[in-house]
């Protein structure tokens, strides 16, 4: 059993850059992936980006745009959002997947306006 709080969501204009964290409430090797989702109203929760060990995948939409990270020694992921777009408006979550399964965070809002 894992908990996962994230942090760091809000508003922000256009062109703007957030950072969201993600604090996990116990050591997570990084043989296992930790990252982000995202949902929008109406819509599926989409994969924002995953790293696991040096390896980092991201949705086409973010790439060149937000870059993932992770310091096992505090226990969390970051995710660093730079020019930022409207269309990224969304619930974003922390996600990962233990051998007893996957772990969710309650979510944080994160709203670009234009």
């Amino acid at each position: 059993q894992v908990q996962l709080v994230e942090s760091g969501g809000g508003l922000v204009q256009s062109g703007g850059s957030l950072r969201l964290s993600c604090a996990a409430s116990r050591s997570i090797s990084n043989i296992y992936p930790m990252g982000w989702y995202r949902q929008a109203p109406g819509k599926q929760r989409d994969m924002v980006a995953i790293i696991t060990g040096d390896y980092t995948n991201y949705a086409d939409s973010v790439k060149g745009r937000f870059t993932i990270s992770r310091d096992n020694a505090k226990n969390t992921v970051f995710l660093q959002m730079n020019s930022l777009k409207p269309e990224d408006t969304a619930v974003y979550f922390c996600y990962s997947h233990l051998d007893s399964g996957a772990y969710w965070g309650q979510g944080t809002q994160v709203t670009v306006s234009s």
